[in-house]
């Protein structure tokens, strides 16, 4: 259902005007003159992480990538010193303003961090949302029964249990105590081990449809895939259906062979609503940022065919 695109992978730190180690797992939105934006993870050879801004005009070659990070490791700041991986990025109507959720990394843990800006060159504001350990955090761009609905892993709260939640909030820096909503699946199943939240969810007439990645632990080691959700529209904290078999998993050699091997690991999506297709950017085996792209049609045909499971 997923086609790799044939210019994969698209970002490599061949493509950066400074050195680094890896750049991979992208948030990706359309600005309003159609210019693709990724918020690219890029590892240094310190081995710290920061979120740079990477545009192309068409959201598949002739990437520019900004060497200043937008967001990178503080070390005044104890829940951050190590830096930010993995960010999603919404456009909020309601606040005018994009909000970029990600994963702080300092002394106390993995954190959810909550950000927002207007142009991708500074950052308006930026906090903890949820405190170590949590993270793959998602927001939805619109508020749902009066609420802002986040979809997030708090290993912490779970006990241990690496499964997506979801929690509310009125004003986007309270947050309550998180829900469950998508489990892993026991026994061999591809996502038994860990499961966690992929680009923000995808509003349809049918749904939302949420993409997720899930782990398998083999013993060569974790095998990291994509599957998918359907969530009601209204009400999205009822799961309608879930794909039993994953929908990407890493085959060429640029996903089985990096700094983390077997590894696709979805970050961002658009939703390109004149030819109703949807392109995922993702990170392959933990060193360079790939795309794939699918029928939105085919992929909810896929959905509503599917089991809660």
């Amino acid at each position: 259902m997923f086609l790799r695109s044939e210019h994969n992978p698209i970002l490599t730190v061949d493509s950066l005007t400074f050195p680094a180690n890896s750049v991979f797992n992208p948030g990706a939105t359309v600005l309003q003159d159609g210019t693709t934006l990724l918020l690219v993870r890029v590892e240094d050879r310190r081995g710290l992480s920061a979120i740079h801004v990477a545009t192309s005009t068409n959201g598949v070659t002739d990437w520019t990538v900004d060497e200043t990070p937008l967001l990178g490791p503080d070390p005044n700041h104890t829940w951050c010193e190590w830096g930010f991986e993995d960010a999603r990025v919404s456009w909020v109507d309601e606040i005018d303003r994009y909000v970029i959720t990600c994963t702080a990394y300092g002394e106390p843990g993995p954190c959810v961090y909550l950000a927002t800006t207007t142009d991708f060159t500074s950052i308006d504001s930026g906090r903890v949302a949820m405190p170590p350990e949590d993270k793959n955090a998602a927001l939805f761009p619109r508020r749902i029964d009066g609420d802002w609905l986040l979809l997030h892993r708090p290993v912490s709260v779970a006990r241990g249990a690496a499964d997506i939640w979801l929690s509310r909030s009125d004003d986007l820096e309270s947050w309550r105590m998180p829900e469950q909503l998508i489990t892993r699946r026991p026994g061999g199943w591809w996502d038994a081990a860990r499961i966690g939240i992929g680009p923000p969810p995808i509003e349809t007439t049918e749904g939302w449809i949420i993409l997720c990645h899930g782990v398998r632990q083999t013993m060569s080691g974790a095998i990291y895939r994509m599957g998918a959700v359907l969530v009601d529209l209204e009400q999205p904290w009822i799961v309608r259906n879930r794909c039993e078999e994953w929908l990407l998993s890493p085959t060429a050699p640029y996903e089985r062979i990096g700094d983390v091997g077997n590894v696709v690991f979805p970050c961002g999506a658009v939703h390109h609503l004149e030819k109703n297709e949807l392109y995922v950017y993702y990170g392959a085996a933990d060193t360079t940022v790939c795309l794939a792209t699918a029928s939105v049609p085919d992929l909810l045909d896929v959905l509503l065919k599917g089991a809660v499971v």
